[in-house]
């Protein structure tokens, strides 16, 4: 049985949409960026070395865990309640995991804990983008795709930088921490966890309350099963169509993989090779989603007008230049100068790679290749985190180690180069 497609463009809808961009980007700025990630590797692990190490396997495990579930999951949304009640269901498993890194105190015998924690919530919030990227093509026309997913990357940018500076007054740079916290314990900056976790469930209630579920066939448990590993497999059918996604989508797990590379590991950088203190990255984290967020809403105009190809090639090949910059910079100014100019192209090229799967998958198979794309970002995530952790530990330079980040952005976009932009209809869709 199959309920009708449910499509409602009302502006209410679309931001209520887009808003849940600005409810989970507080967990990956907070969490898997500045806060948590140098909380990690300065007072948890014994050495910042170790440290970098470690959250490098964090990455890639839940790159890798990530990578299974996606396409089944995505897959299975489509024949069993919707995108809807899949993405309800991962992001509170994210804001229970978020809150419980309370717990995670400043010392080795929380290793383990704050590892397997952090791994939870990341493969919760990063399998439930499966369910919210699917929901787009539903709602945006399809000359407004690229604005409205632009939108969504400028309002999550600025959810970042509004929950960073929320942690930093209330907590991390309160004299004294509120509800008499212990510094010594290191209390202000686990505060920051449990209140991420309440960021993000406030803020995504309009999408869950407002945002209609998607189409939906109600099957068996069993059948779903059945029917979303023929759907994942039909994916790699030898049509015209399907290989330009696929070729896309590999170019995608190879580019997006050195932007969240950096991404992870931006904080850490910072702290270990400019000895940046945690209000400093603070500062540096605010900067920095900024600079995504005009980059993100100006290049969604671009994305409309030009295409999504052409937004991707100029800001990979801005992005590999900056990067560049960053790596060579030798005062904190010009890193800075550096960094700033570097985030300007994170926004687009999520953006973008977003609005180019939209445009590209077919209605029937939207779900299945959403999953796929959120694989894609993953399925090597670990080969990044991993390549920085070997690369760090042999040469013992955060220098050395990150710019392996180039390679994956140079082979990205050389087989970006091979994908046509031609958007494939399917006449019976």
């Amino acid at each position: 049985m199959t309920s009708p497609i449910l499509t409602n463009r009302s502006e209410k809808v679309k931001w209520a949409w887009s808003f849940f961009d600005f409810s989970n980007s507080g967990f990956f700025a907070v969490v898997s960026t500045f806060v948590f990630a140098a909380y990690f590797t300065n007072s948890i692990a014994p050495t910042m070395e170790i440290g970098t190490s470690l959250w490098g396997i964090v990455i890639g495990v839940s790159g890798i865990l990530i990578a299974i579930l996606s396409p089944i999951s995505g897959a299975a949304s489509k024949h069993r309640g919707g995108s809807k009640p899949w993405l309800i269901g991962f992001t509170l498993i994210g804001i229970v995991s978020t809150a419980s890194l309370w717990f995670a105190k400043p010392d080795q015998t929380y290793l383990t804990f704050a590892m397997i924690t952090v791994i939870i919530a990341t493969v919760a919030f990063e399998t439930g983008c499966v369910f919210y990227n699917s929901m787009l093509p539903y709602i945006a026309e399809k000359n407004e795709i690229g604005k409205l997913s632009g939108r969504a990357w400028c309002l999550g940018y600025i959810g970042g930088v509004l929950c960073l500076i929320l942690c930093l007054v209330a907590f991390i740079q309160a004299e004294p921490p509120p509800f008499n916290l212990a510094i010594e314990e290191q209390e202000h900056i686990r505060a920051t966890m449990v209140l991420t976790s309440l960021w993000v469930a406030v803020f995504a209630c309009p999408l869950f309350l407002l945002v209609p579920n998607n189409a939906v066939k109600k099957l068996t448990i069993a059948d779903t099963i059945k029917q979303s590993i023929i759907d994942v497999r039909s994916v790699f059918q030898s049509s015209k169509p399907n290989q330009n996604i696929l070729k896309f989508l590999v170019a995608r797990m190879i580019y997006i993989d050195g932007v969240n590379t950096m991404f992870a590991f931006g904080g850490i950088y910072a702290s270990g090779t400019f000895n940046m203190n945690m209000k400093e990255i603070m500062f540096l984290g605010i900067g920095l989603n900024l600079s995504a967020g005009i980059g993100a809403l100006i290049f969604g105009w671009l994305d409309d007008k030009k295409g999504s190809k052409l937004t991707l090639n100029i800001s990979l090949l801005s992005l590999m230049l900056a990067t560049v910059a960053v790596l060579i910079s030798q005062s904190v100014t010009q890193f800075w100068i550096s960094a700033i100019i570097m985030s300007l192209f994170f926004g687009p090229i999520q953006s973008s790679s977003r609005t180019f799967m939209a445009r590209l998958a077919p209605a029937n198979l939207r779900n299945s290749l959403f999953g796929l794309y959120t694989m894609s970002g993953k399925v090597t995530t670990f080969a990044g985190p991993f390549l920085v952790a070997i690369f760090v530990t042999l040469a013992n330079s955060q220098r050395l180690g990150l710019a392996v980040v180039l390679v994956f952005l140079v082979l990205g976009f050389i087989i970006l180069q091979t994908v046509t932009d031609t958007v494939y209809e399917d006449p019976k869709n």
